[in-house]
């Protein structure tokens, strides 16, 4: 399996190579503050495992051609090392939580300022930057218990409290819990029972009094963000979450659920044209998570 993966991989970085190559004439990205295209996407412990993923990767964002990127599970990755990935697709500014554990970071076109890094209070961290005026969290929330990750998104609401006012705001990330917003989706009953030996094997609090909890993206929409995935779902749509995809992993993981979110405040909202999870064949293969990509038009 693992050997045709890899054939897997070759064959579509070659694909990618081609298709980069001939769009090589188009402008080089949005130049400009008028459009912004947002990527998160959390790549699985930095490349770690399956090495081969690394270079189908790059060539997708090369593909996606975005302005800004949070990104989750940096492992083993360096300041150093995540400028040089990031400079492959376009971006000339990055930023690396830590080297430890489990780091964010984000990479952009644009300048990164106003550069804010915490480890206190959180699991993995929490990185804030302002770009083209706009202020970025990089999330990424505690894996498995409910009760940190309440008190990390509260963390989080305080520290945008002290934003000056009128702020624009964007938060892009791994959340690792649930939105009820798609409740619906997982009346199925599969995920508490799952959860359930988890937490007896694990000793992990996936679950609030033995049902899924849906208390920190609540807090996130009663603060006034739009979840952005969510907002542009149509009548055809089709649930399909952002965890997991088809890379090969040991163990079980559970039923289909969205971990991974992008949201902004309100004002920002309205700019955006399209929100989305891109499950294609490709990025189905490249990591355990699903890429939420956003663009919007600013003016």
């Amino acid at each position: 399996m693992i050997r045709n993966f890899k054939i897997v991989l070759t064959v579509l970085i070659f694909i990618f190579s081609i298709l980069y190559s001939c769009n090589s004439t188009k402008k080089s990205g949005n130049q400009n503050s008028e459009n912004l295209k947002i990527i998160s996407y959390n790549v699985w412990y930095g490349f770690t495992l399956v090495p081969e993923r690394k270079d189908a990767w790059i060539s997708w964002m090369k593909e996606q051609n975005p302005d800004m990127v949070s990104l989750q599970e940096l492992n083993e990755y360096t300041q150093e090392k995540l400028a040089e990935d990031a400079k492959t697709y376009g971006h000339n500014f990055s930023v690396l939580l830590k080297e430890e554990g489990f780091p964010t970071g984000i990479t952009s076109r644009f300048p990164i300022k106003e550069i804010v890094k915490i480890t206190e209070g959180f699991h993995h961290g929490l990185l804030r930057v302002k770009i083209q005026g706009i202020y970025f969290y990089v999330i990424h929330l505690h894996p498995s218990n409910w009760l940190t990750r309440k008190k990390e998104i509260d963390l989080i609401m305080q520290d945008i409290g002290q934003l000056p006012r009128e702020s624009q705001v964007i938060l892009a990330g791994d959340f690792n819990t649930f939105s009820p917003l798609d409740e619906v989706y997982y009346s199925h009953g599969k995920l508490e029972p799952f959860f359930t030996e988890r937490d007896l094997l694990y000793n992990e609090k996936n679950l609030n009094n033995g049902k899924l909890d849906y208390s920190v993206i609540q807090k996130v929409m009663d603060r006034g963000f739009v979840d952005l995935e969510a907002s542009f779902r149509t009548k055809s749509y089709k649930f399909f979450g952002t965890f997991p995809t088809l890379v090969e992993k040991v163990g079980v993981h559970g039923e289909q659920r969205r971990l991974d979110y992008i949201f902004t405040s309100k004002d920002l909202a309205d700019k955006v044209i399209r929100a989305e999870i891109v499950a294609s064949d490709t990025s189905l293969i490249l990591s355990d998570h699903l890429p939420v990509v956003v663009e919007l038009k600013l003016k």
